[in-house]
C-alpha cells in the first residue's frame, strides 16, 4: 500500500467535493463537472491502490 498515493486520491476526492460544492453555489455547471470528474478520479485511484494491495497479499 502506497500512503502517499492514497493521501494524494484523498487530496483529489476534497479538491473534487469543493470544486462541485462552488459550482453548486454559483450555479457554474463546468465546475460542478470538473469537481466530480476529479472525485471519479480519486475513486479510481483508491480501487487502483486497492487491487495492489490484494496482488501484493497474494503474492505474500
Amino acid at each position: 500500500m502506497s500512503l502517499e498515493n492514497r493521501a494524494k486520491a484523498t487530496a483529489k476526492n476534497v479538491e473534487g467535493k469543493v470544486q462541485e460544492t462552488m459550482g453548486d453555489l454559483t450555479g457554474d455547471t463546468k465546475n460542478q463537472s470538473e469537481g466530480q470528474a476529479k472525485q471519479a478520479e480519486a475513486k479510481l485511484r483508491h480501487t487502483a491502490e486497492d487491487v495492489k494491495d490484494e496482488v501484493k497479499k497474494v503474492i505474500d
